[in-house]
């Protein structure tokens, strides 16, 4: 077998390897990169999945993908250095001791509280590794709607012959985001784009397209565009499987992730798990009012729209870009046995968290509200399984205190935000045009 090739979405561009694939970010063509194909795991990892340990299944599950640029050692090693945190599944009960309620996978145990860790640590030492002895510097560009720029700051924050440029949505993202996007300062600078997130979005990709700016600056991208920062989050999908089956043997494979979904890198890093051969039965495309993937599943039209602020700001996309990956690997019918798509308002959001907490004592995220309430709505109509349903813990509830205290009192706040907090957002405000961009990259 030869080493994986990655090809554009968009079919106009020459087949990258890896290394290439993360180092360009994006396509020549403007496409995102995808895999040739979808290796399945080894039929011994399989078997033992249940016995691993989670750097055992996070080297299992990017080895096949990335073979070829990294010798095995080196791959360990990388694993070994990002994912130094847990991502426990977690069985909520009706307080204080009552019957099972749901499970939750909490991704959000990492530097900055999120489940973006994942992804910007390792690729964070992918870039380092990949780029030893390089005379340039890399300039990473990244469009955030809330927490990708904090955890891209926060795993690139002093990284040797990198710079790194967040773009965010100004005054759509919780004041502890902006000071996890804007404060850490360094090799770190901050953009607040009069617009929205897809408007930092089409800033980024219209970067990558303009030539004069590629002929200055080596470019890439930390958004889950780049297949660097998408392939890590299949690691938790396929471990949070494994416990699953070690908590229900008897369920599996029936494990049905309910999935917080904005810019749907999430999602596909599932899709991929479950090709891999992760026992996961089907997907929860949970998303708030900008719903344009559950429209496509079901009318089987993508029309993309302008987004809409929520209360789940992170999910804020109207024109999610791995659509593109979607598209490449599945027909519309294929991704309808796979996914169910469902959405929460901000109101039955601010439900969702009330209830939940009223009959567990838990506290919920705003975006996992959203995947507890989708998964609801999937019960409720009988196209899930209640005891099998996983819902993705992917923030930590302190991130969005002004939105959650009112609705259940103070939150314990965690030691990594503990320290966030006393850090003092440094950006520059810029408008949503490829004029300011280049001004601001350039200047």
């Amino acid at each position: 077998m030869g080493a994986m090739r990655y090809y554009s979405t968009r079919k106009r561009a020459e087949p990258a390897t890896f290394a290439r694939a993360a180092l360009s970010g994006l396509a020549p063509d403007g496409g995102l990169y995808v895999p040739e194909d979808i290796p399945p795991c080894r039929a011994a990892v399989k078997t033992s999945l249940p016995t691993m340990s989670f750097l055992d299944i996070a080297f299992e599950t990017l080895r096949p993908f990335m073979d070829a640029d990294l010798s095995d050692g080196a791959l360990r090693d990388l694993c070994a250095g990002a994912f130094t945190f847990d991502a426990p599944l977690r069985l909520i009960r009706e307080a204080p001791c009552g019957p099972p309620v749901r499970r939750i996978l909490e991704l959000f145990h990492g530097p900055t509280a999120a489940f973006k860790d994942f992804g910007a640590r390792f690729m964070a030492r992918m870039f380092s590794y990949l780029r030893r002895g390089a005379d340039k510097p890399l300039d990473i560009l990244v469009a955030t709607s809330g927490d990708t720029g904090g955890a891209v700051a926060a795993g690139f924050s002093g990284v040797d012959g990198v710079r790194v440029t967040v773009l965010y949505p100004q005054g759509r993202v919780s004041p502890l985001q902006e000071k996890q996007i804007a404060g850490l300062g360094g090799n770190i600078f901050a953009l607040a784009v009069q617009g929205s997130f897809d408007d930092c979005q089409r800033l980024v990709k219209a970067a990558f397209a303009c030539a004069p700016l590629r002929e200055k600056l080596d470019l890439s991208s930390a958004n889950s565009i780049n297949i660097a920062r998408l392939l890590p989050q299949a690691v938790y999908h396929c471990a949070g499987a494994a416990a699953f089956l070690r908590a229900a043997p008897s369920a599996a494979p029936s494990a049905v992730l309910s999935v917080p979904s904005g810019n749907f890198g999430n999602l596909v890093a599932g899709l991929y798990a479950q090709a891999m051969g992760a026992p996961i039965a089907r997907f929860i495309a949970a998303t708030n009012i900008n719903k344009t993937i559950p429209d496509y599943l079901e009318s089987g039209v993508y029309r993309a729209r302008h987004s809409e602020p929520t209360i789940s700001n992170a999910m804020d996309v109207g024109d999610p870009s791995n659509y593109e990956r979607l598209a490449a690997h599945w027909t519309i019918d294929q991704l309808r046995a796979l996914v169910s798509g469902a959405h929460a308002s901000d109101e039955e959001t601010r439900q969702t968290i009330r209830a939940v907490h009223t009959r567990t004592g838990r506290i919920l995220d705003p975006h996992s509200a959203v995947a507890w309430k989708a998964a609801d709505a999937l019960i409720e109509r009988g196209a899930v399984d209640r005891k099998n349903v996983i819902v993705l813990g992917t923030a930590h509830p302190a991130k969005f205190a002004g939105t959650v205290e009112p609705l259940v009192g103070p939150i314990p706040v965690p030691p990594q935000l503990a320290g966030a907090e006393g850090l003092k957002a440094h950006s520059r405000v810029i408008s949503a045009s490829g004029e300011a961009l280049l001004d601001a990259l350039l200047g």
